[in-house]
């Protein structure tokens, strides 16, 4: 579960950059014309699932998704326009499941490795009711002959093995149908003006001679959904989603990389930010990067540490989230850290966790994982996973378990993945909380009641990773950005660089001792086998009586050999 990077197998992660094509944040539906795309495939689902569900094998479930998306970006670097330009495109989505609920051509076989991907294609961007059907008559068939042969596999490999307990659980689960036709929605950007303001904003960057590299990103994103299946769901909804990311690049005199990244969210073209509000990060990052360059680093360390919010919020993702998502307690191949801890404690009393994706704010700041309907076409439902320290139940996919049949609405995907349970808002509470200046003054005295030279305060955090398969350790890595080390006889704070958060996540949920009164929010893209989504982690900062830090992986190269031109008193031609 990875937070920058596509993940590896069985690594999952949340990251802070976007991904260009990610589901996002939803338009509550409204019922609305019909569509001539949904009509379309309405009318090609019937005809499919009348000749199939008689063949042999049978079909017992079809579904298609379209998803429309219209998708405009603007970059800029170090003061002049990288890309600009706009697109609009459908993609056809047609899943065939051959069989029984109990038991289709999906199950999983313990000698295959399962395919995250999706098949799929590129589809017509007109309304023409014949040329849709044919598209999906088309990939029906691929679909349906590709699921056949599977099943074939599936029957043929269960006669010799052996099943799991969770692994006798239904393939599939049947959920209640929902119809909801709403407004179709459109983006429309004038380019122009956002063209001017990357250039501006990363020339501001360059004044700094410390900065190698500056990017300002400007997306809007315009995404109609339509779904229908054999249950008799019909769902047609509307998400827009608009982001500026800064992102500054510098590099230490020891040659480690220093980077920090910002950025704005929000869901009307009025609610942009201004661009003082934007300058004003800009100078922040600025003088962050310079002081990263001078700042020491950091030996490896085991004791008291102070997470603020944001940093929290990425921490009960990856440590605690990723554990409860559904399929991975059916999964013989998983760690399965919590599969068996229903109605224990694993957690302080003063501590609760939901999920969340109804909610599309908080106190005023959009929550990005907000969506109405999951991607299998179920209803987003608040999930409480955590209750006062007590493990209740995990997100929940189609693919259900024995003990929890029914979907939660949580399976997700980016497009061209196959759905599965995932993360949305992952919320935390406490019923035990004191203010953040109490909080410090705990830290402080830990590090002197454990005679330690100081305690760390993670202020700022790029994302992390996880481990959840057997064959790795079970352990997490988080990666932050802004470190201090806090002196327990009042020194002044020192920000410190290179280093990791890493633990493993039984020991480590264990050693929260106290809660702070703020929630934060961290907006981000979470990459993990069902692609890149996009999620939010709320938390108050949290004390942790003992955390071990390593030290961050490193380059060799030097910093460039001579200053950029503009800060070179010996270049020619360079206005100063």
């Amino acid at each position: 579960m990875k937070t920058t990077h596509r993940p590896r197998v069985l690594v999952t992660g949340i990251a802070i950059l976007a991904a260009a094509f990610a589901t996002l944040a939803a338009a509550k539906p409204t019922q609305a014309p019909m569509p001539a795309v949904l009509t379309a495939m309405q009318d090609e689902l019937d005809r499919s699932m009348a000749a199939m569900s008689k063949g042999d094998p049978a079909d017992y479930f079809i579904s298609y998704t379209v998803a429309d998306r219209q998708y405009s970006e603007v970059s800029g670097s170090n003061g002049a326009l990288l890309t600009s330009g706009e697109t609009r495109a459908r993609w056809l989505e047609v899943q065939t499941r051959v069989g029984t609920y109990q038991r289709d051509d999906t199950h999983k076989l313990a000698d295959r490795q399962p395919s995250w991907t999706s098949p799929g294609t590129s589809a017509t961007v007109d309304d023409a009711i014949p040329v849709l059907r044919r598209e999906i008559w088309h990939e029906t068939d691929r679909q349906y002959r590709a699921a056949t042969q599977a099943l074939i596999k599936v029957k043929t490999s269960q006669e010799v093995q052996v099943q799991t307990a969770e692994g006798s659980a239904p393939d599939f689960s049947r959920e209640d149908p929902h119809s909801s036709i709403g407004p179709r929605v459109e983006i429309k950007v004038d380019r122009k003006p956002w063209e001017e303001r990357v250039r501006k904003y990363t020339a501001a960057f360059s004044k700094s001679p410390e900065v190698l590299n500056s990017i300002a990103t400007f997306t809007a994103l315009g995404m109609n959904q339509y779904q229908v299946n054999t249950e008799g769901t019909k769902l047609a909804f509307g998400q827009v989603h608009y982001r500026l990311e800064l992102y500054v690049q510098s590099k230490a005199p020891d040659g480690m990389d220093i980077n920090r990244y910002a950025n704005f969210d929000w869901l009307d073209p009025k609610d942009a930010p201004s661009d003082k509000i934007v300058f004003d990060r800009i100078q922040v990052m600025i003088q962050e990067t310079e002081a990263l360059d001078k700042a020491p680093l950091v030996d490896p360390y085991a004791g008291p540490a102070l997470l603020t919010g944001r940093a929290a919020a990425v921490f009960f993702h990856e440590v605690f989230g990723h554990r409860a998502e559904g399929f991975r307690q059916k999964d013989i191949n998983e760690g399965q850290t919590f599969t068996s801890k229903v109605g224990e404690q694993i957690l302080p009393s003063f501590i609760s966790i939901k999920d969340d994706p109804t909610e599309a704010s908080l106190d005023g700041q959009m929550l990005l994982g907000n969506y109405a309907f999951d991607d299998e076409g179920v209803p987003a439902a608040d999930v409480q996973l955590v209750d006062h320290g007590v493990l209740k139940t995990f997100l929940m996919s189609r693919s259900p378990l024995v003990t929890i049949p029914q979907s939660n609405g949580h399976g997700r995907r980016q497009l061209g993945f196959v759905p599965v349970a995932r993360q949305g808002n992952l919320i935390v509470s406490s019923s035990h909380t004191v203010t953040n200046e109490q909080l410090r003054q705990q830290l402080i005295a830990l590090v002197k009641q454990q005679n330690k030279p100081f305690g760390l305060l993670i202020d700022d955090i790029a994302g992390g990773f996880t481990f959840t398969g057997r064959q790795q350790p079970q352990a997490f890595q988080v990666l932050p950005l802004v470190v201090y080390k806090v002196f327990p006889d009042g020194r002044p704070d020192q920000l410190v660089r290179g280093v990791d958060i890493v633990g493993t996540p039984l020991v480590s949920l264990t050693k929260i001792v106290a809660t702070g009164d703020t929630p934060d929010i961290f907006n981000g893209y979470c990459g993990a086998e069902s692609g890149s989504v996009p999620v939010s982690a709320v938390a108050p900062a949290i004390l942790i009586s003992e955390m071990e830090v390593q030290k961050k992986e490193t380059s060799t190269d030097k910093p460039p050999i001579l200053p950029p031109p503009a800060h070179d008193p010996q270049a020619k031609g360079q206005a100063q």
